[in-house]
């Protein structure tokens, strides 16, 4: 709490540009699972405003998540209303505080770094190629859509082609002029004036967005954005509308199993989205923050609990807006918090004005995060640390590209384990042979921790050991030997009798009785 005032001049305009993209994210993301679109952004403001305070994490923003999508809409449609699927939110958010109080964060530390910076590299060229369409003018995608195949039959690269063929003119106008504003904001030279560091240039993208619309209005209507082109949130409606719109959860649903079933899938997959956003994010960090991803999981739980409360949506952290709150320089959790009031402001009291702002203009600000995310210098890096990192790092990014995010992050942990089973498999210890008067002469020493996971390697290289030969097995550096692989050296000395071979165990202490007997 002593810390979240501490960096105001750079935690609000990252709030505000958090806001600007979380906006038709939250809209969009509901859209597409079938929900109220009220409820999308119910989900924001809880992230930012109750997640934000309660989280260990200095730059994570939670809101409804991309991933979730499909769950949501077949829930929804399964348990045939909304205000049913509403409890399994509540209960999804229970069992996340239970996560974080029997300290199932620690899954997050087992996730491995090439995986990780795959997912981000991955989720960078999606947000450019999945603003694309809406750069040019042709929003039939919703905003939010992270999957390669889309809603609406087409998919990452179709949508793009289709895009060029019913562009328009004036909303590619407004796209050039935002990225060069954003371009220019990010001149090194800049960033040391007053001005420049507390105004983003996320703000005066949009401002010049409005500005320029309402010019094709008047001047150029040929020109003029409306509808599916700009934010749309509804009517103004002041508080007394906001709460007018507010669902509750029908508990009567208690009793079908059906909501339990939901309950448990939502709170695993956004319990594995967070933490891996979280991972994601304390990486990006320049000041390498390490977040308490226990507390990541209680303060998920409490965000979703009162989310399904209120006729929200379930949440995770997520890696779009994280990573645009830490481009535009957030130093706090007060810029994911100041996201979250933003949001409650604009929904009760400037709604007609929001929905002034282009999405061609959002477009911008989101191609900018992308390519921060996925810079050529990342993959020159992870190539240069070899092949057993850059092919899971590559693997990862092509198949969340081609297919979603928790697919591609599985597909990337699969090829990931299996080079660390293939290190595993070739270093659990020393193998020495040396040509001797008395007869050759074999040492084997074992490493300080030798696990199941070597047990093939071993195996192999006792195998392959020739009949009449002298056999070392030092263990004197060694603290564990696995039940298995005290059996494989158990079986060799067992049969080494038949092969004249002579067996001497070194440095086993208490297990050399075991093994020998």
């Amino acid at each position: 709490m002593n810390d979240l005032f501490k960096s105001p001049k750079t935690d609000l305009p990252a709030g505000l540009v958090v806001f600007l993209i979380a906006l038709p994210l939250c809209l969009g993301i509901a859209l597409a699972s079938g929900a109220p679109l009220f409820s999308g952004l119910i989900t924001g403001i809880i992230g930012g405003v109750v997640v934000g305070f309660l989280s260990g994490s200095k730059l994570s923003v939670s809101g409804p998540a991309a991933g979730l999508t499909i769950i949501v809409f077949g829930a929804i449609e399964s348990l045939g209303s909304f205000e049913a699927f509403l409890v399994s939110v509540v209960l999804a958010g229970i069992l996340q505080l239970i996560f974080g109080y029997i300290r199932a964060g620690i899954v997050s530390h087992y996730f491995p770094s090439s995986v990780i910076k795959g997912m981000l590299s991955a989720i960078g060229i999606i947000l450019i190629l999945k603003q694309i369409p809406h750069a040019v003018g042709y929003d039939a995608d919703y905003e939010g859509d992270l999957g390669f195949f889309q809603a609406d039959g087409e998919n990452t690269f179709t949508e793009i082609a289709k895009s060029l063929e019913y562009f328009e003119l004036g909303a590619i106008i407004i796209f050039i002029v935002s990225l060069a504003i954003l371009l220019f904001w990010e001149r090194p030279s800049l960033k040391e004036k007053t001005f420049f560091r507390i105004i983003p240039g996320g703000l005066i993208v949009v401002l010049a967005g409005i500005l320029i619309n309402a010019l094709y209005d008047n001047f150029l209507p040929q020109f003029f954005l409306k509808d599916s082109h700009v934010v749309s949130i509804g009517e103004q409606s002041g508080l007394s509308g906001f709460f007018d719109q507010i669902v509750l959860p029908d508990f009567s649903q208690l009793s079908n199993p059906q909501v339990y079933i939901v309950a448990i899938t939502i709170a695993i997959v956004a319990s594995i989205e967070t933490l891996l956003c979280i991972e994601a994010i304390d990486k990006l960090d320049p000041h390498k923050s390490v977040t308490p991803t226990n507390r990541e999981l209680k303060a998920q739980g409490v965000g979703n609990i009162i989310s399904g409360l209120i006729g929200g949506l379930p949440m995770t952290s997520v890696i779009v807006r994280s990573s645009a709150n830490l481009s535009s320089g957030a130093q706090t959790k007060l810029s994911a918090v100041f996201h979250g009031v933003l949001l409650f402001t604009a929904i009760v009291f400037a709604a007609n004005l929001i929905n002034l702002i282009p999405l061609a203009s959002l477009a911008a600000i989101l191609i900018v995060v992308g390519y921060k995310l996925a810079k050529i210098s990342l993959f020159k890096r992870m190539y240069s640390l070899g092949w057993d990192q850059f092919l899971p790092f590559i693997i990862t990014v092509l198949a969340i590209l081609f297919t979603d995010l928790l697919r591609g992050i599985g597909i990337g942990m699969v090829v990931s384990i299996f080079f660390i089973l293939k290190n595993n498999y070739q270093f659990p210890f020393n193998y020495e042979h040396n040509d001797h008067p008395e007869g050759n002469k074999i040492l084997i020493k074992l490493s300080e921790e030798v696990t199941f996971l070597n047990k093939g390697s071993l195996l192999l290289a006792l195998r392959d050991i020739g009949d009449n030969t002298n056999v070392i097995i030092d263990g004197s550096k060694t603290k564990n030997i696995d039940h298995d692989v005290k059996e494989v050296i158990q079986n060799f000395i067992a049969s080494a009798k038949h092969r004249n071979i002579n067996v001497k165990l070194e440095g086993m202490g208490e297990w050399e009785n075991h093994l020998l007997n």
